[in-house]
């Protein structure tokens, strides 16, 4: 029987579930190790410092100050370089934060949105507006006003504000029209299978008809609208997702490549390896060994 290899889960995952929102300040904080773990909330990190992100399979080397996104939907990890690193952090659940009638420009907002840049740099002056909106949650996190909860979703409503004034997102289309619903429903749908968290759990939707099915829907709808939406067939949006999975993995993980294989869904690793070759050209073994 295969061993199930578990990732590790963020120690702030069991607190956030009852609470739903922490915040705190980063102090000299030069231990941070390169992890690749399952987080469950969403993350805004507010830093000055040196440091290399990896967010699924790109990496961003950051030096000043910077604001930065963490989609509990998406993996990401984080390596300290400079010696001296400070900021603050918050950490908040989906629950938490839709109670707001504002929750939608959480996924509006570009850095949050999948394909997106979680990075912002931040001037001087910026930076100084920005401390004083996360010393204002870290205090009253701690008070006994009985409306804070909705005091501190309007502190995180006015960051993402004022990301987005400072680095405007694209124009999202507003039309709510039942294609573009549906393709809405089938990417989130696609973006939940993932992260993987152990290899003796493998993926079950791996196809455009698995999800048609799962959405109770004719797999030619559903593939009409998804094209019509994104311009990409269902397809090649589930290929992608499971390509940016399996380098990931191969990424930060020392599960084998059958391990990978399975996990992904593959009962043959020359199926999965075939797979990884067709679209990036190369194979698992040696996108390893280029990544290491």
């Amino acid at each position: 029987m295969k061993e199930k290899v578990t990732r590790v889960i963020s120690e702030f995952n069991s607190e956030l579930k009852l609470q739903g929102f922490k915040a705190f300040q980063i102090e000299n904080d030069s231990n941070d190790t390169r992890t690749y773990s399952r987080k469950d909330f969403y993350k805004i990190c507010l830093t000055t410092g040196k440091s290399k992100i990896h967010y699924s399979d790109k990496t961003f080397e950051q030096e000043g100050t910077i604001l930065f996104f963490g989609n509990p939907h998406i993996p990401y990890s984080w390596e300290t370089i400079s010696t001296a690193y400070a900021g603050y952090t918050i950490l908040f659940s989906e629950e938490f934060f839709k109670n707001s009638e504002r929750s939608e420009s959480l996924q509006q907002s570009s850095f949050f949105k999948i394909g997106g840049t979680p990075v912002l740099k931040i001037t001087e002056e910026q930076r100084v507006f920005l401390n004083t909106i996360f010393q204002k949650m870290i205090a009253e996190q701690e008070s006994d006003y009985v409306f804070k909860d909705e005091l501190i979703r309007n502190y995180i409503s006015l960051i993402i504000h004022e990301s987005l004034k400072m680095e405007p997102s694209e124009q999202y289309d507003q039309n709510r029209n039942a294609a573009s619903r549906l393709s809405s429903v089938f990417l989130e749908l696609l973006e939940r299978q993932f992260p993987i968290e152990t290899s003796g759990n493998p993926l079950t939707l791996k196809t455009a008809q698995h999800y048609a099915q799962h959405l109770n829907v004719h797999t030619n709808y559903l593939n009409r609208a998804v094209k019509e939406v994104t311009g990409k067939s269902t397809t090649a949006h589930i290929s992608e997702r499971i390509i940016t999975e399996a380098k990931a993995l191969l990424q930060h993980t020392d599960w084998s490549i059958s391990e990978i294989a399975y996990a992904l869904g593959y009962e043959y690793p020359t199926y999965f390896n075939n797979f990884f070759k067709k679209v990036t050209g190369t194979n698992p073994k040696s996108f390893r060994a280029a990544e290491v």
